[in-house]
């Protein structure tokens, strides 16, 4: 039986087509400053001021995230993000994505993530 909902969108993720960048209260992360899992981790370090000592793992940033979420809601908005991860295999955008999807349907507080292709001027 194939699964209606395989197409949707889930409910804490948004992706713009428009140019509108204007969030509320959106920490920013620019995809095109996170074309590397490195950078990733060190773009949402700084942007998030997620603590120093946490590594740069998938299960150390849903640490860091879930503390953010314990406290109160988060959202991300990321521009240019088609070019988010694009130097990495696909599997970590993949990876990425699942944090996201896990702590979003978990944590005590809404986290919502903003895709937008549109760069800031």
């Amino acid at each position: 039986m194939a699964d209606e909902n395989a197409d949707r969108t889930p409910d804490w993720l948004t992706v713009r087509r428009d140019d509108a960048l204007d969030v509320p209260g959106a920490v920013v992360l620019a995809g095109a400053g996170a074309r590397n899992r490195a950078d990733l981790f060190a773009a949402l370090a700084a942007g998030l001021a997620l603590p120093a000592y946490l590594g740069n793992t998938w299960d150390a940033l849903a640490d860091g995230l879930r503390d953010l979420l314990d406290a109160g809601p988060l959202t991300v908005l990321i521009t240019d993000a088609g070019e988010l991860l694009a130097d990495e295999p696909p599997d970590q955008y993949g990876l990425l994505f699942t944090v996201l999807g896990d702590l979003a349907t978990s944590a005590p507080h809404p986290l919502r993530v903003v895709l937008t292709e549109a760069t800031p001027s």
